[in-house]
């Protein structure tokens, strides 16, 4: 005999109910197909079951797809990782296809594409030179940077902008190819760079001038809200690999935008990352659409297999 004051509840009168009266919210029709060999990646999309994140990647290259027929923006925020993972062409291609209408970075994504650029390689190893204080002292990289920057100062463009026109300027032909903020400035497509001041080395360079980075990144988010604007009615923004940052600056222009009139609803917001973060959830997929419609999607994964795969779905979908 148990030795509990408590005895273990009687559930001889508990009620059931029937299986097909209490339904299920995973049916039949949501099951997913096999792949068959020599099927088309469009026909591959088509056989993923029909829930979760399958559901939602066919919805953004829906959305992207339509975005562009109808000449709506498709703006793509980039953290840093993004370059890093050797992206670049094809984000490039994007442009060319009219998947891309504008860009947004972090300062960490300016810099690497910038290095890139110059010397066909980025990514310093960290652990072996920050116990001496070289992380983050590249001559060139500070020095160059820094450069375009006051020069951003002193004609009056944002920071996006100079660093593509200094590239052009400065990029050997063989490394050219693989900047997105030179493609971008070549193809005249707004790319725009937001800076934290302090979180980017070339902020500890002597050249650097918190007047002019403060400045110039300042008139690229005034430029951001522009293109944020375009984003009403079928618009996509997709934020690709930054935590912080940009979905934050995201949120205070589609505020920014609202507060002076113009209409924005009805828009896809997508996060790309491979760990779901506070604050793209909030302040990219769930807040903006508060009584404003449109729908917004998380999709989780590495970047060097999900941007290809979006693209390849992109590419495979047009005429």
């Amino acid at each position: 005999m148990s030795k509990y004051r408590e005895t273990p509840l009687d559930f001889s009168r508990l009620s059931t109910i029937p299986l097909a009266e209490r339904g299920g919210k995973v049916r039949i029709e949501h099951m997913g197909a096999p792949h068959r060999k020599g099927a088309t990646l469009t026909e591959w999309l088509d056989r993923l079951p029909r829930l979760l994140a399958a559901d939602s990647l066919r919805a953004v290259v829906s959305s992207i797809l339509e975005a562009r027929r109808r000449g709506r923006a498709i703006l793509w925020g980039l953290g840093g990782h993004v370059v890093k993972c050797g992206l670049a062409p094809v984000i490039v291609d994007l442009m060319d296809r009219g998947f891309i209408t504008g860009i947004a970075m972090n300062g960490a994504t300016s810099i690497h594409d910038f290095e890139i650029a110059l010397a066909g390689c980025t990514s310093e190893d960290v652990e072996s030179v920050l116990p001496d204080g070289r992380f983050g002292s590249a001559e060139e990289t500070g020095r160059l940077m820094n450069e375009a920057i006051r020069r951003a100062q002193s004609e009056d463009s944002g920071l996006g902008e100079a660093l593509g026109a200094a590239l052009d300027r400065l990029a050997p032909a063989e490394f050219a190819p693989y900047s997105i903020l030179l493609q971008a400035w070549r193809r005249s497509i707004p790319a725009t760079v937001h800076v934290a001041v302090g979180t980017d080395t070339p902020h500890t360079h002597p050249a650097a001038s918190g007047a002019a980075i403060g400045e110039a990144s300042h008139r690229d988010f005034r430029l951001f809200c522009s293109l944020v604007r375009g984003l009403d009615d079928g618009g996509v923004y997709l934020n690709v690999g930054s935590a912080v940052v940009l979905p934050e600056v995201f949120l205070k222009a589609v505020s920014a935008v609202r507060n002076l009139q113009y209409p924005l609803a009805g828009f896809t917001t997508v996060n790309f990352d491979f760990l779901q973060h506070y604050r793209p959830r909030v302040n990219v997929v769930e807040r903006p659409h508060a009584q404003a419609g449109g729908a917004g999607h998380s999709i989780t994964g590495h970047h060097e297999i999900l941007v290809p795969l979006l693209a390849a779905l992109l590419v495979e979908a047009e005429p």
